[in-house]
Protein backbone atom coordinates (compact mmCIF):
# COMPACT_ATOMS: atom_id res chain seq x y z
CA UNK A 1 0.00 0.00 0.00
CA UNK A 2 1.27 3.39 -1.33
CA UNK A 3 1.63 5.84 2.18
CA UNK A 4 0.29 9.23 1.35
CA UNK A 5 1.75 12.45 2.83
CA UNK A 6 -1.86 14.20 4.28
CA UNK A 7 -2.10 17.69 5.52
CA UNK A 8 -1.63 18.52 9.13
CA UNK A 9 -5.08 19.00 9.79
CA UNK A 10 -6.72 15.74 8.65
CA UNK A 11 -3.71 13.83 10.48
CA UNK A 12 -4.83 15.79 13.79
CA UNK A 13 -8.38 14.47 13.25
CA UNK A 14 -7.75 11.24 12.37
CA UNK A 15 -5.38 11.01 15.84
CA UNK A 16 -8.20 12.31 17.88
CA UNK A 17 -10.66 10.50 16.53
CA UNK A 18 -8.55 7.45 17.22
CA UNK A 19 -7.81 8.87 21.10
CA UNK A 20 -11.74 9.36 21.46
CA UNK A 21 -13.19 6.13 20.75
CA UNK A 22 -14.50 3.02 22.79
CA UNK A 23 -10.85 1.06 21.34
CA UNK A 24 -8.46 3.20 23.07
CA UNK A 25 -10.62 4.45 26.03
CA UNK A 26 -8.91 2.06 28.79
CA UNK A 27 -5.88 2.04 27.73
CA UNK A 28 -4.01 5.11 28.76
CA UNK A 29 -0.75 3.98 28.31
CA UNK A 30 -1.90 3.55 24.16
CA UNK A 31 -3.22 7.08 24.31
CA UNK A 32 0.27 8.82 25.54
CA UNK A 33 2.01 6.55 23.40
CA UNK A 34 0.48 7.51 20.17
CA UNK A 35 -0.34 10.98 20.78
CA UNK A 36 3.46 11.83 21.55
CA UNK A 37 4.73 9.40 18.18
CA UNK A 38 2.32 11.17 15.92
CA UNK A 39 2.76 14.43 17.60
CA UNK A 40 6.70 13.91 16.90
CA UNK A 41 6.33 12.88 13.97
CA UNK A 42 4.40 15.93 12.38
CA UNK A 43 6.52 18.42 14.48
CA UNK A 44 9.64 16.70 12.41
CA UNK A 45 10.95 15.02 14.74
CA UNK A 46 10.60 11.39 13.59
CA UNK A 47 14.46 10.87 14.00
CA UNK A 48 13.76 11.31 18.07
CA UNK A 49 11.58 8.10 17.78
CA UNK A 50 14.04 5.82 19.69
CA UNK A 51 13.67 2.98 21.86
CA UNK A 52 15.23 5.02 24.74
CA UNK A 53 13.73 8.47 24.26
CA UNK A 54 10.29 6.76 24.20
CA UNK A 55 11.17 5.04 27.49
CA UNK A 56 11.94 8.30 28.88
CA UNK A 57 9.17 11.04 27.61
CA UNK A 58 6.16 8.51 27.63
CA UNK A 59 6.91 5.92 30.46
CA UNK A 60 8.86 8.03 32.54
CA UNK A 61 11.98 5.74 32.94
CA UNK A 62 15.11 7.74 33.65
CA UNK A 63 19.12 7.65 31.82
CA UNK A 64 19.54 4.07 33.01
CA UNK A 65 17.02 2.22 31.22
CA UNK A 66 18.13 -0.39 29.61
CA UNK A 67 15.92 -1.62 26.30
CA UNK A 68 17.69 -5.34 26.70
CA UNK A 69 16.06 -6.37 30.09
CA UNK A 70 13.06 -3.98 30.07
CA UNK A 71 10.90 -4.55 27.14
CA UNK A 72 8.15 -1.16 28.15
CA UNK A 73 8.54 0.74 25.40
CA UNK A 74 8.21 -3.39 22.74
CA UNK A 75 5.48 -4.54 24.77
CA UNK A 76 3.11 -1.08 24.50
CA UNK A 77 4.11 -0.78 21.12
CA UNK A 78 2.89 -4.39 20.02
CA UNK A 79 -0.15 -3.46 22.22
CA UNK A 80 -0.62 -0.19 19.88
CA UNK A 81 -0.39 -1.94 16.81
CA UNK A 82 -3.28 -4.89 17.90
CA UNK A 83 -5.22 -1.43 19.20
CA UNK A 84 -5.24 0.42 15.64
CA UNK A 85 -5.45 -2.71 13.50
CA UNK A 86 -8.71 -3.18 16.03
CA UNK A 87 -9.95 0.48 15.80
CA UNK A 88 -9.58 0.59 11.69
CA UNK A 89 -11.67 -3.08 11.62
CA UNK A 90 -13.95 -1.75 13.27
CA UNK A 91 -15.17 2.03 14.83
CA UNK A 92 -12.52 3.56 12.67
CA UNK A 93 -13.44 1.03 9.09
CA UNK A 94 -15.11 3.99 7.42
CA UNK A 95 -12.31 6.81 8.16
CA UNK A 96 -10.71 8.39 5.62
CA UNK A 97 -6.79 8.26 6.74
CA UNK A 98 -5.79 5.70 8.40
CA UNK A 99 -2.72 5.93 11.43
CA UNK A 100 -0.16 2.88 11.56
CA UNK A 101 2.89 2.32 13.40
CA UNK A 102 5.10 -0.79 11.17
CA UNK A 103 6.74 -2.79 12.68
CA UNK A 104 10.52 -2.37 13.40
CA UNK A 105 9.59 1.13 13.69
CA UNK A 106 8.07 3.59 15.69
CA UNK A 107 7.74 6.00 13.53
CA UNK A 108 3.81 6.85 12.43
CA UNK A 109 3.03 6.15 8.78
CA UNK A 110 -0.50 7.68 7.04
CA UNK A 111 -2.48 5.85 4.57
CA UNK A 112 -5.88 6.07 2.83
CA UNK A 113 -8.32 3.80 3.72
CA UNK A 114 -9.84 4.12 0.60
CA UNK A 115 -8.14 0.87 -0.39
CA UNK A 116 -9.70 -0.54 3.19
CA UNK A 117 -13.25 0.16 2.65
CA UNK A 118 -13.75 -3.60 0.49
CA UNK A 119 -11.82 -5.37 2.82
CA UNK A 120 -13.06 -4.19 6.37
CA UNK A 121 -16.47 -4.71 4.98
CA UNK A 122 -15.30 -8.81 3.96
CA UNK A 123 -12.08 -10.61 4.89
CA UNK A 124 -11.57 -8.25 7.79
CA UNK A 125 -14.87 -8.05 9.82
CA UNK A 126 -17.43 -10.92 8.31
CA UNK A 127 -15.20 -13.80 9.08
CA UNK A 128 -14.77 -13.01 13.10
CA UNK A 129 -18.38 -12.05 13.75
CA UNK A 130 -19.50 -16.12 13.90
CA UNK A 131 -16.10 -16.55 15.69
CA UNK A 132 -17.68 -14.31 18.41
CA UNK A 133 -21.06 -15.87 18.60
CA UNK A 134 -19.15 -19.59 18.80
CA UNK A 135 -17.78 -18.69 21.69
CA UNK A 136 -20.59 -17.53 23.72
CA UNK A 137 -21.81 -21.16 23.10
CA UNK A 138 -21.47 -23.31 26.28
CA UNK A 139 -19.25 -26.18 26.12
CA UNK A 140 -22.00 -28.69 26.05
CA UNK A 141 -23.88 -26.69 23.51
CA UNK A 142 -20.36 -26.62 21.40
CA UNK A 143 -20.89 -30.54 21.76
CA UNK A 144 -23.73 -30.41 19.84
CA UNK A 145 -22.88 -28.29 17.21
CA UNK A 146 -20.17 -30.46 16.37
CA UNK A 147 -22.05 -33.09 15.84
CA UNK A 148 -25.02 -31.25 14.05
CA UNK A 149 -23.52 -27.96 12.53
CA UNK A 150 -26.31 -27.28 10.29
CA UNK A 151 -29.38 -27.47 12.85
CA UNK A 152 -27.11 -25.48 15.15
CA UNK A 153 -26.49 -22.71 12.52
CA UNK A 154 -29.86 -22.49 11.68
CA UNK A 155 -30.72 -21.89 15.21
CA UNK A 156 -28.42 -19.53 15.99
CA UNK A 157 -29.58 -16.67 13.01
CA UNK A 158 -33.04 -17.75 13.78
CA UNK A 159 -32.23 -16.45 17.49
CA UNK A 160 -29.82 -13.40 16.06
CA UNK A 161 -33.24 -12.46 13.58
CA UNK A 162 -35.56 -12.37 16.54
CA UNK A 163 -33.31 -10.54 19.04
CA UNK A 164 -32.74 -7.84 16.13
CA UNK A 165 -36.44 -7.90 15.20
CA UNK A 166 -37.39 -6.99 19.00
CA UNK A 167 -34.25 -4.40 18.95
CA UNK A 168 -35.57 -2.86 16.24
CA UNK A 169 -39.58 -2.57 17.55
CA UNK A 170 -37.60 -1.18 21.01
CA UNK A 171 -36.20 1.77 18.77
CA UNK A 172 -39.17 2.62 17.29
CA UNK A 173 -41.34 2.61 20.21
CA UNK A 174 -38.83 4.84 22.29
CA UNK A 175 -39.11 7.40 18.63
CA UNK A 176 -43.00 7.53 19.23
CA UNK A 177 -42.09 8.97 23.23
CA UNK A 178 -41.92 12.75 23.08
CA UNK A 179 -39.25 14.21 22.11
CA UNK A 180 -39.75 16.68 24.91
CA UNK A 181 -39.18 13.88 27.91
CA UNK A 182 -36.45 14.22 30.27
CA UNK A 183 -33.62 11.35 30.32
CA UNK A 184 -35.08 9.86 33.37
CA UNK A 185 -37.49 7.24 34.49
CA UNK A 186 -39.69 10.00 36.69
CA UNK A 187 -40.29 12.22 32.79
CA UNK A 188 -42.86 14.49 33.28
CA UNK A 189 -46.14 14.11 31.58
CA UNK A 190 -45.13 16.66 28.24
CA UNK A 191 -48.78 16.85 27.39
CA UNK A 192 -50.05 18.57 30.72
CA UNK A 193 -51.45 21.94 30.15
CA UNK A 194 -48.68 24.43 31.32
CA UNK A 195 -50.90 25.70 34.28
CA UNK A 196 -50.47 22.20 36.06
CA UNK A 197 -46.91 21.86 34.91
CA UNK A 198 -44.42 21.83 38.29
CA UNK A 199 -41.65 24.15 38.72
CA UNK A 200 -39.99 20.66 38.80
CA UNK A 201 -40.88 19.74 35.33
CA UNK A 202 -40.13 22.60 33.87
CA UNK A 203 -36.45 22.61 35.24
CA UNK A 204 -35.85 19.23 33.92
CA UNK A 205 -37.42 20.00 30.56
CA UNK A 206 -34.83 22.37 29.75
CA UNK A 207 -31.85 21.16 31.67
CA UNK A 208 -28.24 21.21 29.61
CA UNK A 209 -25.46 18.73 30.09
CA UNK A 210 -23.30 19.51 33.20
CA UNK A 211 -19.29 20.34 32.58
CA UNK A 212 -17.54 19.72 35.95
CA UNK A 213 -13.73 20.34 36.12
CA UNK A 214 -11.23 17.77 37.89
CA UNK A 215 -7.38 19.54 38.04
CA UNK A 216 -5.08 16.58 38.46
CA UNK A 217 -2.01 18.29 37.06
CA UNK A 218 0.12 20.47 39.19
CA UNK A 219 2.24 23.50 38.22
CA UNK A 220 2.16 27.02 36.59
CA UNK A 221 1.23 25.38 33.35
CA UNK A 222 -2.13 23.56 34.83
CA UNK A 223 -2.81 26.56 37.38
CA UNK A 224 -2.83 28.40 33.86
CA UNK A 225 -4.85 26.23 31.84
CA UNK A 226 -7.35 25.73 34.88
CA UNK A 227 -8.23 29.21 34.78
CA UNK A 228 -8.69 29.69 31.19
CA UNK A 229 -11.09 26.66 30.91
CA UNK A 230 -12.72 28.46 34.19
CA UNK A 231 -13.11 31.53 32.78
CA UNK A 232 -14.14 30.14 29.47
CA UNK A 233 -16.95 27.62 30.80
CA UNK A 234 -18.59 30.41 32.51
CA UNK A 235 -19.13 31.83 29.19
CA UNK A 236 -20.96 29.64 27.71
CA UNK A 237 -25.31 29.61 28.41
CA UNK A 238 -25.46 25.69 26.02
CA UNK A 239 -24.10 23.98 29.33
CA UNK A 240 -24.35 24.47 32.97
CA UNK A 241 -20.80 24.89 34.47
CA UNK A 242 -20.23 23.49 37.91
CA UNK A 243 -17.17 25.05 39.40
CA UNK A 244 -16.11 22.14 41.78
CA UNK A 245 -15.51 18.11 41.66
CA UNK A 246 -18.11 16.07 41.19
CA UNK A 247 -19.60 14.63 44.68
CA UNK A 248 -18.46 10.99 45.76
CA UNK A 249 -21.75 10.08 46.99
CA UNK A 250 -23.62 11.31 43.34
CA UNK A 251 -24.62 8.01 40.91
CA UNK A 252 -22.65 8.77 38.03
CA UNK A 253 -24.56 5.76 35.99
CA UNK A 254 -27.52 8.42 36.32
CA UNK A 255 -25.37 10.86 34.56
CA UNK A 256 -26.21 11.00 31.42
CA UNK A 257 -25.81 14.44 30.22
CA UNK A 258 -22.83 15.12 32.70
CA UNK A 259 -19.59 15.67 31.50
CA UNK A 260 -16.23 16.11 33.09
CA UNK A 261 -12.75 17.62 31.86
CA UNK A 262 -9.95 15.95 33.31
CA UNK A 263 -6.52 18.18 33.25
CA UNK A 264 -3.62 15.71 33.86
CA UNK A 265 0.40 16.00 33.37
CA UNK A 266 1.22 14.94 29.80
CA UNK A 267 3.94 12.32 28.36
CA UNK A 268 6.27 15.61 28.18
CA UNK A 269 7.56 18.02 31.14
CA UNK A 270 5.12 20.90 30.87
CA UNK A 271 2.66 19.23 28.86
CA UNK A 272 -0.51 19.32 30.04
CA UNK A 273 -3.58 16.50 28.75
CA UNK A 274 -6.93 17.82 28.93
CA UNK A 275 -9.65 14.41 28.40
CA UNK A 276 -13.19 15.39 28.15
CA UNK A 277 -15.30 12.53 29.94
CA UNK A 278 -18.89 11.16 29.90
CA UNK A 279 -19.63 11.39 33.63
CA UNK A 280 -22.17 8.06 33.59
CA UNK A 281 -19.87 5.61 31.15
CA UNK A 282 -16.48 7.05 31.98
CA UNK A 283 -15.76 6.94 28.47
CA UNK A 284 -12.91 9.40 27.01
CA UNK A 285 -14.68 11.90 24.47
CA UNK A 286 -11.69 14.21 23.38
CA UNK A 287 -7.86 14.32 24.35
CA UNK A 288 -5.86 17.08 23.44
CA UNK A 289 -2.40 17.88 24.98
CA UNK A 290 -1.37 21.71 25.54
CA UNK A 291 2.65 21.76 24.94
CA UNK A 292 4.67 23.94 27.70
CA UNK A 293 4.50 26.61 24.40
CA UNK A 294 0.78 26.18 24.30
CA UNK A 295 0.32 26.51 28.04
CA UNK A 296 2.11 29.76 28.39
CA UNK A 297 0.62 33.68 29.25
CA UNK A 298 -0.89 34.97 26.39
CA UNK A 299 -0.78 31.97 24.41
CA UNK A 300 -3.57 29.39 26.40
CA UNK A 301 -6.19 31.15 26.04
CA UNK A 302 -6.60 30.54 22.28
CA UNK A 303 -5.99 27.17 22.87
CA UNK A 304 -8.65 26.97 25.37
CA UNK A 305 -10.78 28.65 23.18
CA UNK A 306 -10.41 26.31 20.32
CA UNK A 307 -11.09 23.16 22.03
CA UNK A 308 -14.21 24.64 23.82
CA UNK A 309 -15.41 25.87 20.65
CA UNK A 310 -15.34 22.64 19.57
CA UNK A 311 -17.03 20.78 22.64
CA UNK A 312 -19.46 22.74 24.79
CA UNK A 313 -21.79 24.13 21.64
CA UNK A 314 -24.55 23.06 20.45
CA UNK A 315 -22.40 21.63 17.05
CA UNK A 316 -19.71 20.06 19.65
CA UNK A 317 -18.94 16.92 21.41
CA UNK A 318 -20.57 17.40 24.28
CA UNK A 319 -24.29 17.52 22.39
CA UNK A 320 -23.32 15.08 19.58
CA UNK A 321 -22.51 12.39 22.38
CA UNK A 322 -26.57 13.31 23.72
CA UNK A 323 -27.85 13.04 20.75
CA UNK A 324 -26.28 9.38 19.85
CA UNK A 325 -27.06 8.22 23.53
CA UNK A 326 -30.93 9.25 22.78
CA UNK A 327 -30.71 10.96 26.05
CA UNK A 328 -31.94 14.61 25.03
CA UNK A 329 -33.81 16.79 26.99
CA UNK A 330 -36.82 18.98 25.40
CA UNK A 331 -34.30 22.04 25.27
CA UNK A 332 -31.07 20.08 23.97
CA UNK A 333 -33.14 18.23 21.29
CA UNK A 334 -34.46 21.63 20.27
CA UNK A 335 -30.48 22.84 20.11
CA UNK A 336 -29.25 20.54 18.13
CA UNK A 337 -32.31 20.80 15.42
CA UNK A 338 -31.79 24.50 15.39
CA UNK A 339 -28.14 23.44 14.84
CA UNK A 340 -29.17 20.96 12.26
CA UNK A 341 -31.16 23.91 10.31
CA UNK A 342 -28.23 26.31 10.39
CA UNK A 343 -25.82 23.34 8.51
CA UNK A 344 -28.62 22.79 5.81
CA UNK A 345 -31.01 25.18 5.86
CA UNK A 346 -34.40 24.60 3.90
CA UNK A 347 -37.90 24.90 4.72
CA UNK A 348 -38.45 21.61 6.60
CA UNK A 349 -35.60 21.38 8.62
CA UNK A 350 -36.15 25.09 9.69
CA UNK A 351 -39.67 24.21 10.56
CA UNK A 352 -38.53 21.28 12.75
CA UNK A 353 -36.13 23.44 14.77
CA UNK A 354 -39.01 26.16 15.08
CA UNK A 355 -41.91 23.67 16.07
CA UNK A 356 -39.73 22.18 19.12
CA UNK A 357 -38.61 25.37 20.26
CA UNK A 358 -42.26 26.72 20.00
CA UNK A 359 -43.54 24.08 22.04
CA UNK A 360 -41.18 25.10 24.79
CA UNK A 361 -42.15 28.46 24.52
CA UNK A 362 -45.91 27.44 25.02
CA UNK A 363 -44.77 25.19 27.75
CA UNK A 364 -43.79 27.89 30.06
CA UNK A 365 -39.83 28.06 29.12
CA UNK A 366 -37.88 30.05 31.10
CA UNK A 367 -34.72 29.82 29.36
CA UNK A 368 -33.28 32.79 27.14
CA UNK A 369 -31.68 30.26 24.66
CA UNK A 370 -35.82 29.28 23.55
CA UNK A 371 -36.60 32.79 22.61
CA UNK A 372 -33.27 34.08 21.73
CA UNK A 373 -33.14 31.04 19.06
CA UNK A 374 -36.98 31.27 18.15
CA UNK A 375 -36.31 35.17 17.16
CA UNK A 376 -33.84 34.38 14.50
CA UNK A 377 -35.68 31.51 12.88
CA UNK A 378 -38.68 33.99 13.04
CA UNK A 379 -36.33 36.42 10.67
CA UNK A 380 -35.07 33.76 8.34
CA UNK A 381 -38.84 32.79 7.84
CA UNK A 382 -39.60 36.32 6.79
CA UNK A 383 -36.34 36.76 4.80
CA UNK A 384 -36.17 33.22 3.20
CA UNK A 385 -39.84 33.28 3.14
CA UNK A 386 -40.98 30.22 4.62
CA UNK A 387 -44.51 29.11 5.17
CA UNK A 388 -43.60 27.93 8.75
CA UNK A 389 -44.75 29.67 11.17
CA UNK A 390 -47.97 31.01 9.41
CA UNK A 391 -48.33 35.37 9.57
CA UNK A 392 -44.63 35.39 10.37
CA UNK A 393 -43.14 39.17 10.76
CA UNK A 394 -40.50 41.05 12.18
CA UNK A 395 -41.88 42.71 15.01
CA UNK A 396 -42.86 39.15 16.10
CA UNK A 397 -39.30 38.09 15.93
CA UNK A 398 -38.40 41.82 17.68
CA UNK A 399 -40.61 40.64 20.40
CA UNK A 400 -38.55 37.23 21.03
CA UNK A 401 -35.50 38.60 20.76
CA UNK A 402 -36.43 41.10 24.00
CA UNK A 403 -37.81 38.49 25.68
CA UNK A 404 -34.62 36.96 25.67
CA UNK A 405 -32.67 39.55 26.64
CA UNK A 406 -34.99 39.80 29.30
CA UNK A 407 -34.71 36.65 30.70
CA UNK A 408 -30.74 36.13 29.88
CA UNK A 409 -29.03 39.85 30.32
CA UNK A 410 -25.62 38.18 30.44
CA UNK A 411 -26.44 35.53 27.65
CA UNK A 412 -24.35 35.96 24.43
CA UNK A 413 -27.07 34.36 22.34
CA UNK A 414 -29.96 36.83 23.35
CA UNK A 415 -27.08 39.53 22.52
CA UNK A 416 -26.25 37.78 19.08
CA UNK A 417 -30.00 37.93 18.19
CA UNK A 418 -30.81 41.31 18.79
CA UNK A 419 -27.34 41.97 16.45
CA UNK A 420 -28.94 39.92 13.68
CA UNK A 421 -32.24 41.03 13.92
CA UNK A 422 -30.41 44.38 13.42
CA UNK A 423 -28.30 43.20 11.22
CA UNK A 424 -31.23 42.62 8.29
CA UNK A 425 -32.58 45.34 9.22
CA UNK A 426 -29.86 47.75 7.85
CA UNK A 427 -28.90 49.42 11.27
CA UNK A 428 -25.12 48.58 11.01
CA UNK A 429 -24.03 50.17 13.81
CA UNK A 430 -26.50 48.79 16.37
CA UNK A 431 -26.01 45.23 14.74
CA UNK A 432 -22.34 45.28 15.75
CA UNK A 433 -22.80 47.05 19.55
CA UNK A 434 -24.88 43.74 20.37
CA UNK A 435 -23.07 41.96 17.88
CA UNK A 436 -19.74 43.03 19.62
CA UNK A 437 -21.17 42.50 23.46
CA UNK A 438 -22.23 38.89 22.44
CA UNK A 439 -18.39 38.50 21.68
CA UNK A 440 -17.59 39.91 24.75
CA UNK A 441 -19.68 38.02 26.85
CA UNK A 442 -18.15 34.77 25.62
CA UNK A 443 -15.00 35.17 23.40
CA UNK A 444 -14.44 31.80 23.70
CA UNK A 445 -17.05 30.69 21.44
CA UNK A 446 -16.32 30.76 17.83
CA UNK A 447 -19.82 31.54 16.89
CA UNK A 448 -19.85 34.81 18.70
CA UNK A 449 -16.85 35.78 17.35
CA UNK A 450 -18.04 34.70 13.40
CA UNK A 451 -21.56 36.36 14.17
CA UNK A 452 -19.86 39.27 15.16
CA UNK A 453 -17.26 39.35 12.31
CA UNK A 454 -20.23 39.48 10.07
CA UNK A 455 -21.78 41.88 11.55
CA UNK A 456 -19.11 44.32 10.24
CA UNK A 457 -18.48 42.98 7.06
CA UNK A 458 -22.21 43.43 6.19
CA UNK A 459 -21.49 47.29 7.79
CA UNK A 460 -18.74 48.09 4.98
CA UNK A 461 -16.16 47.08 7.64
CA UNK A 462 -14.15 44.54 5.65
CA UNK A 463 -10.90 44.91 6.87
CA UNK A 464 -11.66 44.17 10.71
CA UNK A 465 -14.56 42.01 10.17
CA UNK A 466 -12.38 39.70 7.53
CA UNK A 467 -9.47 38.42 9.71
CA UNK A 468 -11.89 37.17 12.57
CA UNK A 469 -14.36 35.23 10.30
CA UNK A 470 -11.44 33.70 8.63
CA UNK A 471 -9.47 32.31 12.13
CA UNK A 472 -13.59 31.02 13.45
CA UNK A 473 -13.77 29.15 9.79
CA UNK A 474 -9.78 27.83 10.01
CA UNK A 475 -10.15 26.82 13.58
CA UNK A 476 -14.07 24.79 13.31
CA UNK A 477 -14.19 22.05 10.77
CA UNK A 478 -17.94 22.06 11.04
CA UNK A 479 -19.80 25.47 10.61
CA UNK A 480 -22.73 26.92 9.50
CA UNK A 481 -22.38 28.25 5.72
CA UNK A 482 -22.78 30.95 6.44
CA UNK A 483 -19.95 31.81 7.77
CA UNK A 484 -18.10 30.70 4.44
CA UNK A 485 -20.60 33.10 2.69
CA UNK A 486 -19.23 35.89 5.09
CA UNK A 487 -15.60 35.09 4.46
CA UNK A 488 -16.45 35.28 0.74
CA UNK A 489 -17.49 38.36 0.87
CA UNK A 490 -14.92 40.07 3.00
CA UNK A 491 -12.29 38.83 0.74
CA UNK A 492 -13.95 39.42 -2.13
CA UNK A 493 -14.19 43.02 -0.92
CA UNK A 494 -10.42 43.08 -0.51
CA UNK A 495 -9.85 41.37 -3.76
CA UNK A 496 -8.42 38.17 -2.42
CA UNK A 497 -9.58 35.83 -4.90
CA UNK A 498 -8.28 32.34 -3.91
CA UNK A 499 -9.50 32.69 -0.39
CA UNK A 500 -12.90 33.70 -2.10
CA UNK A 501 -13.13 30.91 -3.97
CA UNK A 502 -12.15 28.71 -1.15
CA UNK A 503 -15.03 29.93 0.68
CA UNK A 504 -17.61 29.78 -1.99
CA UNK A 505 -16.40 25.78 -2.92
CA UNK A 506 -18.07 24.93 0.73
CA UNK A 507 -21.23 26.80 -0.56
CA UNK A 508 -22.46 23.33 -2.27
CA UNK A 509 -22.73 21.44 1.06
CA UNK A 510 -26.21 23.51 1.77
CA UNK A 511 -29.81 24.09 0.42
CA UNK A 512 -29.44 25.91 -2.69
CA UNK A 513 -30.11 29.92 -2.04
CA UNK A 514 -29.29 32.71 -4.65
CA UNK A 515 -26.88 34.67 -2.74
CA UNK A 516 -25.09 31.32 -2.41
CA UNK A 517 -25.13 30.16 -6.02
CA UNK A 518 -23.96 34.08 -7.22
CA UNK A 519 -20.46 33.90 -4.77
CA UNK A 520 -19.93 30.57 -6.55
CA UNK A 521 -20.58 31.93 -10.64
CA UNK A 522 -18.51 34.72 -9.30
CA UNK A 523 -16.07 32.43 -8.03
CA UNK A 524 -15.77 30.29 -11.35
CA UNK A 525 -15.07 33.10 -13.49
CA UNK A 526 -12.53 34.39 -11.06
CA UNK A 527 -11.04 30.98 -11.52
CA UNK A 528 -11.73 30.20 -15.25
CA UNK A 529 -13.99 27.44 -14.68
CA UNK A 530 -15.75 28.42 -17.52
CA UNK A 531 -17.72 24.35 -17.51
CA UNK A 532 -19.14 25.69 -13.85
CA UNK A 533 -19.36 28.59 -14.72
CA UNK A 534 -22.40 27.78 -16.90
CA UNK A 535 -23.88 25.13 -14.73
CA UNK A 536 -24.08 27.67 -12.05
CA UNK A 537 -25.97 29.97 -14.40
CA UNK A 538 -27.99 27.67 -15.99
CA UNK A 539 -29.03 26.94 -12.41
CA UNK A 540 -29.39 30.36 -11.09
CA UNK A 541 -31.43 31.19 -14.04
CA UNK A 542 -34.22 28.23 -13.52
CA UNK A 543 -34.49 28.14 -9.64
CA UNK A 544 -34.08 31.68 -8.84
CA UNK A 545 -35.68 34.03 -11.84
CA UNK A 546 -36.43 36.64 -10.25
CA UNK A 547 -33.05 37.26 -8.34
CA UNK A 548 -31.56 36.36 -11.60
CA UNK A 549 -33.63 39.68 -13.54
CA UNK A 550 -32.88 41.74 -10.92
CA UNK A 551 -29.75 40.52 -8.76
CA UNK A 552 -29.14 44.33 -6.87
CA UNK A 553 -33.06 44.50 -6.05
CA UNK A 554 -32.44 41.47 -3.65
CA UNK A 555 -28.88 42.59 -2.16
CA UNK A 556 -30.32 46.17 -1.49
CA UNK A 557 -33.82 44.65 -0.17
CA UNK A 558 -30.97 42.52 1.93
CA UNK A 559 -29.72 45.76 3.23
CA UNK A 560 -25.88 45.20 1.88
CA UNK A 561 -23.84 48.68 1.66
CA UNK A 562 -23.97 50.24 -1.28
CA UNK A 563 -20.24 49.44 -2.23
CA UNK A 564 -20.67 45.98 -1.86
CA UNK A 565 -24.10 45.86 -4.07
CA UNK A 566 -22.07 47.50 -6.62
CA UNK A 567 -19.07 45.48 -6.92
CA UNK A 568 -21.70 42.47 -6.40
CA UNK A 569 -23.59 43.21 -9.63
CA UNK A 570 -20.67 44.27 -11.60
CA UNK A 571 -19.11 40.53 -10.92
CA UNK A 572 -22.05 39.00 -11.81
CA UNK A 573 -22.14 40.77 -15.08
CA UNK A 574 -19.10 39.82 -15.86
CA UNK A 575 -19.65 36.43 -15.43
CA UNK A 576 -22.10 36.38 -17.80
CA UNK A 577 -25.89 36.88 -15.96
CA UNK A 578 -27.81 39.12 -17.99
CA UNK A 579 -27.24 42.85 -17.39
CA UNK A 580 -26.92 42.16 -13.90
CA UNK A 581 -29.16 45.37 -13.36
Amino acid sequence: MQHSTPAAPAVRETLERLLASETFARSERARNLLRYLVEREQAGEADRLKGFSIAMDVFGKDADFDSATDAVVRVQAGRLRDLLEQYFATEGAGDPLRIVVPRGTYVPVYESNSAQASAAAGPTLRPHAPDRVDRQVPAMAGASLAAAPLLMRQIRFFWLAIALVVAMLGVLIVRQGDFLAVPTAAAPDTEAPVATASIDAVTAMEALPLVYLVVKAKGAEADRVAAAMRAGLTGFDTVDFIGRAIADERDHAADAISFVYELRSGPLAGDITIELQNVATGRVLLSRTFSRADTAPGEVEDRVAGLLSATVPASGTIYTTIQQSGQQTGLIRCLLLNEAYYLDQNAASHETAYRCLETLAERGAKSSLVYSELASLQLEAVTDRYSYPPDASVEKAWALAHKAVQRGANSPNAHRAYGYLNARLGKSDESIRWMRKAYELNTDDLSMAAAYAYGLIFAGRYAEGTPIIARAVEASSGHPTWWDFGLFIGAFMQGDMERAGNAASALTTTATKSHYLAARLIAAKATGDDTARRAILAELTADFPRFAANPRGTFVERKYPADLVDRLVDALRDAGLGSAT
